[in-house]
């Protein structure tokens, strides 16, 4: 059997980060964050222009494609969830925890996920650098131009984005580009590998640290020649995201 070597990130179809927004395995997608129009306080008119506005828009950049996302996360799959359990529950004790559970769900619902953000959306195949930078900034031209307040994201944005939508966020809160950055110590582990390597010791790929001791002068008094002892000494903590 073949050993699966994919990623998480290989799965999801990402790969990296670039000028413009994110590379994924079919395309360059940079993104656009809107600012929405409260419509509950326009009269019908001034909707019906709104959506003439985003009509023309569209035609004008026919590519452009919108999104609109939870601006926290959202917690209805597990209130469906709960509002199963409940009904099919017959222990009373049981069914006040569930029901506790739902209510703090809902309340945190309430709190955290009442806004939305809205995105406009931009894909390239295999534009150069050059053509990528004079399409978005046509791109953001015709969103000014039709009424629509948006700037392109930022990386931390989009990583806040990207969080909130594969669940590994609840509020967005930023995301180091390397996993353990926070609690890792740059200047301690350099004079660790200092330390080691006037010990005459080895650090390695795996993040293991070894020395290499001769075996006993008896074992050379028997004939026995490379003989030696590798023994770790230490290991160097941190990893990529």
């Amino acid at each position: 059997m073949t050993k699966n070597k994919n990623s998480v990130q290989g799965l999801i179809g990402l790969e990296r980060f670039t000028r413009f927004g994110v590379k994924t395995d079919k395309a360059e997608i940079a993104f656009f964050s809107v600012e929405p129009t409260n419509i509950s306080v326009l009269s019908a008119a001034n909707i019906d222009v709104k959506i003439h506005h985003l009509m023309m828009l569209l035609s004008t950049i026919p590519d452009l494609e919108i999104l609109a996302l939870d601006s926290c996360e959202c917690f209805d799959s597990n209130k469906n969830h709960l509002r199963k359990r409940l009904e099919k529950e017959q222990n009373e004790a049981v069914r006040k925890l569930l029901q506790a559970d739902y209510d703090f769900l809902d309340e945190i619902q309430i709190e955290m996920s009442t806004a939305r953000q809205f995105m406009f959306a931009v894909r390239f195949r295999r534009e150069k650098d050059e053509q990528i930078f004079s399409t978005l900034n046509r791109v953001d031209k015709a969103i000014s131009e039709h009424g629509f307040a948006a700037r392109r994201m930022s990386k931390p944005e989009i990583k806040r984005m990207l969080a909130l939508f594969f669940g590994t966020s609840i509020s967005g809160e930023e995301i180091p580009d390397i996993e353990g950055e926070t609690e890792f110590n740059l200047e301690k582990q350099e004079m660790t590998v200092n330390k080691v390597r006037k010990a005459g010791g080895t650090s390695h790929a795996d993040g293991t640290i070894t020395k290499r001791h001769d075996c006993s002068n008896e074992s050379k008094r028997q004939g026995k020649k490379g003989c030696y002892i590798l023994t770790c000494i230490g290991s160097q903590k941190g990893g990529n995201r």
